[in-house]
């Protein structure tokens, strides 16, 4: 299907090529930015004049010359504004400021109590108000906020189905500009922390890769040649809610036998294990300390966790599973069996390029995707497809 757009959509799809072109190769000529771009010299200098103008960008000074006279570099101002990310999870709040760049420039926890919508929106309210206020100086200011949560998202920013929240139809965007008046984005965690990998850490120049956001429960964020894959309706990653035991535990989700049953911190309720502890932190202190029951209780979770990713990855063929969220700091416990059961689960062809790692982030990486998508609306990054 043809794809057509007035003078002033071709500016703003040009504009951020050229701006996206600047922030992934700089420093660099604005020949360089041509050739990288595709877009001719005289499209490329008025667009980079308005971008400079708008402080998204800035001259560095005389770079190499080729023959002629030496070419002005240049850079992407990632100081110009600043972005708010927060994730929602079950047991607390966390939030970050971060520059363009997705550098954390402040952060702030806070434990929630109880999950009424109310209390959380006004929770939120107060920590982007705080975090605003450690913003320093800068001509776009804080440009806006990108907020993860534990549950399916729509275009609308409204959360459908939040299970371990027990939130269902939370029209949480509209609420949150209402009392911020700043542009407010809204994506499950699991996308936010794959975006956040994507861009800033171990995912950088990959295509095809799930991001296994692993905490209270799981979920998956899936990038398909570079993109988010949402599905249909925009619901998808919601792995862990398949059935690796199909006449297993009872979920809150209505199934039974779900993954994050076994394989994220819910499988700390089991009370065969009899633990001190439920916070995923103390109770990897005690397996630094050789504590025989965490030992095994990780490598349990190790197994069943490669289970689920072995159905993964036989089903997308990706060129990388990152493993994030609260349980990824449990990595050295529970790796090796991780990788034993997907060694011998996965079929063939599959495995043959697949590297299985954890988050470059560690447990921020969907604090710094949420502000991401705060950072990619305020940049006006578009792309079309035909």
């Amino acid at each position: 299907m043809a794809i057509t757009g007035d003078q002033a959509l071709v500016k703003k799809i040009n504009k951020s090529i050229i701006l996206n072109t600047i922030r992934q190769h700089a420093p660099l000529s604005r020949a360089t930015v041509s050739t990288l771009s595709g877009l001719n010299k005289a499209t490329v200098s008025n667009l980079v004049a308005e971008l400079i103008e708008g402080h998204l960008v800035t001259e560095l000074g005389p770079g190499e010359s080729s023959g002629g006279r030496k070419p002005l570099m240049l850079l992407f101002n990632k100081h110009a504004g600043y972005a708010v990310g927060i994730e929602v999870s079950v047991r607390r709040l966390k939030g970050v400021l971060t520059d363009l760049a997705g550098s954390i420039v402040a952060e702030e926890i806070q434990t929630l109590d109880n999950h009424d919508v109310s209390s959380i929106c006004d929770s939120i309210v107060s920590m982007t108000n705080r975090l605003q206020h450690k913003a320093p100086s800068s001509p776009h200011g804080v440009i806006g906020v990108g907020i993860g949560v534990p549950g399916m998202v729509d275009e609308e920013g409204t959360v459908l189905f939040a299970p371990n929240l027990a939130w269902n139809m939370v029209p949480l965007r509209s609420m949150l500009e209402e009392e911020l008046h700043i542009p407010v984005t809204i994506d499950n965690e699991a996308n936010a922390g794959a975006l956040g990998e994507f861009h800033f850490g171990a995912a950088r120049g990959l295509r095809h890769l799930i991001y296994i956001s692993a905490g209270i429960g799981i979920g998956s964020g899936i990038m398909i040649d570079g993109e988010l894959y949402k599905g249909a309706w925009g619901y998808a990653g919601e792995t862990g809610h398949m059935s690796i035991d199909a006449e297993g535990k009872q979920c809150t989700c209505g199934n039974r036998g779900c993954w994050e049953l076994y394989a994220s911190e819910k499988a700390y309720d089991e009370a065969s294990w009899q633990l001190p502890s439920r916070s995923t932190s103390e109770l990897i202190e005690l397996a630094a300390k050789g504590d025989p029951v965490i030992l095994e209780l990780y490598k349990s979770m190790g197994h069943r966790l490669g289970v689920g990713i072995t159905n993964i990855v036989n089903s997308f063929n990706p060129e990388r599973i990152i493993i994030g969220g609260p349980l990824s700091e449990a990595q050295k416990y529970m790796e090796t069996s991780l990788q034993r059961v997907v060694a011998e689960r996965t079929l063939p062809y599959h495995r043959r390029s697949l590297h299985i790692g954890f988050a470059q982030l560690g447990a921020s990486s969907t604090l710094i995707g949420s502000a991401y998508g705060a950072i990619s609306q305020f940049l006006g990054q578009i792309r079309v497809r035909t």
